[in-house]
This record gives C-alpha cells, structure tokens and sequence, in this order.
C-alpha cells in the first residue's frame, strides 16, 4: 500500500471523528434518543457494505474482519429499532384502571364500629 493513500485515509478518517464529535456535542440531550435511533438504522446501509466485503474477503483476515463488521452492523440496526420501539412506547396512552365499585353508605346515626 502506497504511503500517501495511508496518510490521506487517516486525515479523513480523523476529520471525519472530530467532525462527529462536534456536531453531535451540539445536539440537546432531549434530541440524543432520536437523533441516534435514526443513524443506528442507517447502520443498514453498513450491513450490506459488510456483505459485500464478506462476499469478495480473498482471505481468512478479510472474511473475518468482514465478519466483525457484520456482528457490530447487525447490533448496531437492531439497537437502532428497539430504542426506537422504546421511544415510540412512550408517547402511548397506558390503559385507565377501571374505578372501583363504592362502598355502601351506612345509615345515619350508625357508626362502623356499631355494625
């Protein structure tokens, strides 16, 4: 591998974090559960691009790097969905319990104690 194509690959791969850092840094903490359900479910687009690379791994390094890439794609999709379930679940409306039935009145003049 050519030194320069290394060096390029890592500038990006630098600026691409400090770039994520930043904008999420300011996204408010009421927006995190949303914003990130959503981009776990990108993670799809991960997935298929972690199939590819399983598909033409030409040795045991790539398919199993190939493999981790699938595991943590996979986790990541599924994770995306069930925080997303969990936020939709809160947005529902729980059931009323049904209004227990009132005890009869005693008569006038009675007491509990004298029953």
């Amino acid at each position: 591998m050519n030194v320069s194509i290394l060096i390029e690959s890592l500038t990006v791969f630098v600026l691409a974090i400090l770039l994520g850092f930043e904008v999420i840094s300011k996204v408010p903490a009421t927006l995190h559960t949303p914003l990130m359900s959503g981009t776990n479910s990108i993670h799809g687009i991960v997935l298929v691009g972690a199939i590819g690379l399983a598909a033409t791994a030409d040795g045991p390094l790539a398919a199993g790097l190939a493999f981790v890439a699938m595991a943590f794609a996979g986790a990541n999709v599924v994770g995306g969905y069930v925080v997303t379930d969990r936020m939709l679940q809160m947005f529902k409306r729980r059931p009323t319990a049904p209004a227990a039935p009132a005890a009869p009145a005693a008569p006038a003049g009675q007491s509990k104690a004298s029953r």
